[in-house]
């Protein structure tokens, strides 16, 4: 005898109320609200607010419209501040990527050891920023750092140099000071990326007798396309707001020669000139902007969102 099939039916709601469904959705969504509230859109309005005042220690505030923003644009020292920030960024970036896919590349082997390679691999990220500038200043000490005693032991010079002491010199002391810092970060996120391509596809390239480079650059490339993007894109903005390690390591100099932007700013407010600081902010944070959608539009991430 056929037994009767329960309803499914009967214990769900007929009537589904959408406002109380939003309230609930609302209800859920309040910490991660408050959040975003509290520590990123509040200081962001505050900031770009005090960009439009004259808000200096001891001087009453006053409202004067565009005037940081005006003076800015006539400071030299600005525009040699931006140039410096904007050549780190071209130069670290592509150059930490790079030397990121290919360790990311060597890790995503199966060897003995990897594991423990992984994690010797990022002790450099591990390490904070402050200190890694103190080692690389060490480094390049004038009287007894490891570079000029390099350079003595193998005969190339027997006079120590002054690694910092000129602007192009600076430059590519925090280049590789940051290079050996943040690296690391770069490969870790490529090798997530790595580990995600299917094996089978690898194999079976093997089979059409494709070498390294052809399988690099028809199937790992490609598919690792959104990887790398985004990874230009983290580290475009940490580069763009770079301020420990050059603080610690040549603190803006010779001549602000080395002076990012977040530096310039701070200086600035430790001169408790809020309204000029938080004006150069603004023009950082907008540099950033501009960096972030053309990332986005190269990596083509909202044609996958619609």
């Amino acid at each position: 005898m056929t037994q009767p099939q329960p309803n499914m039916d009967e214990n769900r709601p007929h009537h589904i109320n959408p406002f109380q469904e939003s309230w609930t959705a609302l209800l859920f969504m309040l910490p991660l609200l408050a959040f975003l509230l509290i520590l990123i859109v509040i200081p962001v309005v505050g900031t770009v607010l005090d960009s439009l005042m004259r808000d200096v220690a001891f001087l009453p505030k006053k409202w004067i419209g565009l005037t940081n923003f005006q003076v800015l644009l006539k400071d030299a020292a600005f525009w040699q501040s931006t140039r410096f920030t904007l050549s780190f960024v071209v130069v670290s970036v592509p150059l930490e990527v790079f030397l990121g896919l290919l360790i990311a590349l060597v890790l995503n082997e199966s060897f003995s050891g990897r594991g423990i390679l992984r994690a010797v691999v990022l002790i450099p990220w591990a390490i904070p920023a402050a200190v890694s500038g103190r080692v690389f200043e060490l480094i390049y000490h004038y009287s007894y750092g490891a570079a000029n005693y390099l350079l003595k032991i193998t005969g190339l010079s027997h006079e120590p140099m002054n690694w910092l002491g000129t602007g192009m010199g600076a430059f590519i002391g925090v280049v590789l000071a940051d290079a050996w810092k943040t690296t690391p970060f770069a490969a870790l996120i490529l090798l997530a990326g790595l580990s995600a391509i299917n094996e089978d596809l690898y194999k079976q390239a093997r089979v059409d007798r494709a070498h390294f480079f052809q399988r690099m650059w028809y199937i790992t490339l490609p598919l690792l396309k959104p990887v790398i993007v985004v990874t230009l894109l983290f580290r475009t903005v940490m580069a763009l707001r770079v301020f420990d390690v050059i603080y610690v390591l040549t603190g803006g100099g010779p001549g602000g020669a080395t002076t990012p932007l977040s530096l310039f700013a701070f200086r600035y407010f430790s001169a408790a000139d809020f309204g000029y600081g938080a004006a150069a902010s603004v023009l950082l944070f907008v540099i950033a902007l501009v960096f972030s959608v053309l990332y986005v539009k190269a990596g083509r991430f909202e044609e996958e969102l619609e």
